[in-house]
């Protein structure tokens, strides 16, 4: 209660299609966005008949990793359970082209020139604080506190 005004509480929250709940977990938000790839990926392995690499590969990049990775930095997946959500897709994407079935999934990744999501992830956040750092985005001074006598 703040004055006179009594707020109310709530399992789950959305706010720009992320939702998170109560506790400040996004696993929902998770197995939204994975279930929503393999209704792509789904959809990929009805319709098409040919599962060239090159098409799949496209197929993947422009339709199914977008939603896996929607919104990453709001709700990036911090225990490692939850990247089984994400892997599930990216297995079966890749198993899915012609000839590569047999392979384990990092093996087929590194065939067809992939990085995964948490390589992906990691990728971005690098990026981010150079950016910051070099002043490429302006966040303020307040954020980094840099030791002027390093040992």
């Amino acid at each position: 209660m703040l004055g006179t005004s009594t707020f109310c509480t709530v399992d789950e929250e959305r706010d720009l299609e992320i939702i998170i709940d109560k506790t400040l977990k996004s696993s929902k938000q998770c197995a939204k966005a994975a279930g929503a790839a393999n209704a792509v990926l789904g959809m990929i392995k009805r319709n098409f008949l040919c599962k060239s690499k090159e098409l799949i590969l496209q197929l993947y990049k422009s339709l199914i990793r977008p939603k896996l990775e929607y919104c990453i930095q709001a709700w990036r997946p911090y225990f490692k359970k939850i990247y089984k959500y994400f892997r599930k897709g990216a297995k079966m994407a890749t198993k899915m082209i012609n000839g590569f079935s047999e392979f384990k999934y990092e093996t087929r990744f590194k065939k067809l020139g992939l990085t995964t999501l948490e390589t992906r992830k990691i990728r971005g956040d690098l990026i981010e604080v150079f950016k910051i750092l070099e002043g490429y985005d302006d966040i303020g001074d307040d954020i980094f506190l840099f030791d002027q006598n390093p040992v």
